[in-house]
């Protein structure tokens, strides 16, 4: 890999019951600083979550994929997403990845190196995140 450079990921998952822990990945976000990369990948399926979290209510459910929603946006920069938006690459990261007790959760960063960081997103979205499809009903 003569052009592979470093790179960190957390899987996101929604923890319904912070004091259970009990946790569903929904995305993964990847930072790879010297390529000026950020980005993540989300999926929520909303029946999944109303199996795993009947509790929830369907508003309950539509406020966590509305905030999933905002992730991959913030990654981006876009200024519609909030003031957090408008931070540097390395502080929206940060952000994203901090640990909290909320709903919304950052799995434990992890690091590597890769030639291609949006293929690297894709790979780990797909090990870590999507459901395969033997596994779909």
């Amino acid at each position: 890999m003569a052009d592979a450079r470093p790179f960190e990921y957390a899987v996101l998952r929604v923890v319904p019951r912070v004091e259970r822990g009990e946790a569903m990945n929904v995305g993964v976000v990847l930072i790879a600083r010297a390529s000026r990369f950020l980005a993540a990948k989300m999926a929520l399926d909303d029946e999944r979550l109303a199996a795993f979290a009947p509790w929830l209510t369907p508003a309950q459910r539509a406020e966590i994929a509305a905030t999933l929603a905002l992730i991959p946006r913030i990654c981006a920069a876009d200024p519609e997403a909030g003031p957090i938006a408008k931070l540097s690459l390395t502080e929206r990261w940060h952000w994203i990845v901090a640990p909290s007790s909320s709903m919304i959760q950052a799995g434990p960063v992890h690091t590597g190196v890769c030639a291609e960081p949006q293929s690297m997103l894709d790979r780990v979205f797909s090990e870590q995140v999507a459901v395969p499809e033997s596994h779909r009903t």
